[in-house]
């Protein structure tokens, strides 16, 4: 046996514990370096064969640096003096220390590492706060302490280093006099003299020369994002591509979802998901693949943070390049298929004049949304009246575009609107149970690119099935089938191994993959929902209301005995 399977298996006996302390080491500065583990009696590295970004996160929060740059492999920062960790750190990117992520042990990866292969990282030591992921006030790290910068001491070339350090984008904009809110603690002490190439803010030469500021003189920067949608017709859909190391590149759709394309969406304010596309729908980019087997839970703020293979690892060539079409419309305070409407133009949403919206432009809408058909259209902000700007043009849809962004639009028909007037809509939704008997039972079919297709029923299980009830406003989950219970359907198998936690407001933002799948149609899901719930009490216990059509009704004491008590629930429990 050799000396790199030794190390493995002397080392796979460790277990994860709340005592490990972590450094990096052999980086010149605290922030930067080699991931070293201290443990009682224990000390080693990390195999960069088990490192990603959500670690790294991890690992710089529990140091107090700033956002995790950086992974690095084959020794960046030396090899390390003792054994190589034993296990895959699976963190989520949201823990307080490293010691709190779950781990596997390497054996079940089947995979083997060497001393002389620990895993590097790279943490900012700068930080916007206050705005976004790639703007806000500027905070740089002096020590263990986040200061201010003196707006007076910060300029053009000090702003393009943070915006290449952060990831972002080039600058847009430096802002004095406290933009972004006043900071608290320290302001910095010297000024700083980028040259405007260096890649980090430690690496700018700072001089005592200094200005007599307070925490009312906090400059704040804008960046544009480290995301961007390409040769989409719009900045809300297209290619998608990446800012690493100062360069853009693609995304392999090596299991691209919904919820990958969720997490693009978001990071760009474009409103919903509505496509993940794959092999290169909008046409092949250029330049290097920076990400590959993207495994996103939703929630993320940034596509970096989602776990991958590694910056610069992959599979792929660029006829497998991702794509993702975000909503560009959005549906505000009420369900995912109602609510008022709000258009993005530019980087604003605005809301709509009810008398510039009519049945063809909640029509698109609805279709954009994945939300089948509209089924009223209210005025007089229904749902409440929004904030800013009041789109200025007339909507013109022929009711047949796929987007809102394709209808034409008129400039010289407009009324003069207030919030008062703001437009809601009610759309049904885009999930719908076939052939069950009611609308609450059946065969679960959903709308996608304007056609209903079925549910592969691998894997399909309660927590699945309590979404799409609680998307259809059907009460509880009774039962989750499989094997076309409620008979086989015919189109597209649109959705494939279903995995929802139970807490999504709609199955489109489960995990799964969307026209990809291993199934006919005898295996087409299906669910029964109850279509009768108790409220004000318990889960088994409250007040009977009973669903009829889409209005939930309560139920006469008079009307109600021991048997339609024991139909509700078979279990003797107190209503």
């Amino acid at each position: 046996m050799d000396s790199c399977v030794v190390l493995i298996l002397l080392s796979s006996t460790i277990t994860l514990t709340t005592a490990d302390t972590v450094q990096l080491g052999q980086g010149g500065r605290r922030c930067a370096g080699r991931v070293d583990i201290f443990r009682k009696d224990w000390f080693g590295t990390v195999c960069d064969g088990f490192w990603d970004m959500k670690a790294a996160a991890v690992v710089c929060r529990q140091l107090g640096c700033g956002d995790a740059l950086d992974v690095l492999s084959a020794a960046q920062f030396g090899p390390g003096p003792g054994a190589i960790d034993a296990y895959t750190r699976i963190c989520n990117g949201s823990e307080s220390t490293l010691s709190t992520c779950g781990g596997r042990n390497v054996e079940t990866d089947k995979r083997v590492c060497d001393y002389t292969t620990p895993a590097g990282m790279i943490c900012s030591e700068v930080r916007l706060v206050g705005g976004s992921r790639c703007s806000g006030r500027v905070e740089v790290l002096h020590g263990e302490t986040w200061s201010t910068m003196c707006d007076a001491d910060f300029d053009q070339q000090d702003a393009e280093v943070v915006c290449r350090e952060l990831g972002c984008g080039v600058l847009m904009e430096v802002l004095g006099a406290a933009a972004f809110g006043r900071g608290e603690g320290q302001v910095w002490s010297e000024e700083l003299q980028c040259r405007g190439n260096e890649s980090q803010i430690h690496f700018c030469p700072s001089s005592s020369l200094k200005h007599n500021c307070s925490h009312n003189n906090d400059v704040g920067v804008v960046c544009a994002e480290s995301v961007r949608l390409v040769d989409g017709g719009s900045r809300c859909a297209g290619r998608v591509e990446v800012l690493h190391r100062g360069q853009w590149g693609t995304v392999c759709d090596d299991d691209w979802d919904m919820r990958d394309a969720a997490v693009v969406c978001g990071e760009l304010g474009c409103g919903e998901a509505v496509d993940a596309r794959s092999n290169a729908h909008f046409g092949p980019g250029s330049g290097p693949i920076w990400m590959d087997d993207i495994d996103c839970s939703g929630s993320e703020s940034t596509l970096k943070n989602c776990r991958s293979r590694g910056w610069g690892k992959h599979k792929c060539d660029h006829s497998k390049d991702a794509g993702v079409i975000c909503s560009g419309v959005r549906l505000v305070g009420g369900s995912h298929c109602s609510g008022r409407v709000e258009v993005l133009h530019g980087d604003t949403w605005s809301t709509v004049c009810d008398a510039d919206f009519d049945q063809q432009d909640a029509e698109v809408v609805c279709r954009e949304l994945g939300c089948g058909l509209p089924v009223e259209v209210l005025g007089e902000a229904a749902f409440g009246r929004g904030e800013g700007q009041v789109w200025s043009e007339e909507l013109q849809c022929r009711g047949n575009e796929s987007q809102i962004y394709f209808c034409p639009k008129s400039s010289s028909l407009k009324h003069n609107c207030s919030h008062v007037s703001d437009v809601g809509l009610v759309c049904s939704v885009g999930v719908r149970l076939v052939d069950g008997g009611s609308r609450c039972a059946g065969r679960v079919e959903v709308l996608h690119r304007g056609q209903w297709g079925t549910v592969c029923g691998h894997g399909w299980d309660m927590s699945d099935a309590a979404v799409v009830c609680r998307e259809l406003n059907c009460g509880d989950a009774i039962d989750a089938l499989s094997d076309a219970h409620f008979g086989p359907g015919s189109g597209p198998i649109w959705v494939g191994d279903v995995d929802c936690r139970g807490s999504e407001s709609a199955l489109k933002k489960c995990q799964s993959t969307w026209g990809k799948h291993t199934c006919d149609h005898s295996k087409d899901a299906g669910v029964i929902c109850s279509g009768v719930r108790l409220v004000g009490g318990s889960h088994c216990s409250g007040r009977v209301e009973v669903l009829h059509g889409e209005t939930w009704s309560t139920v006469c004491d008079a009307d109600f005995d021991q048997q339609d008590d024991e139909n509700k629930n078979d279990d003797e429990m107190l209503i």
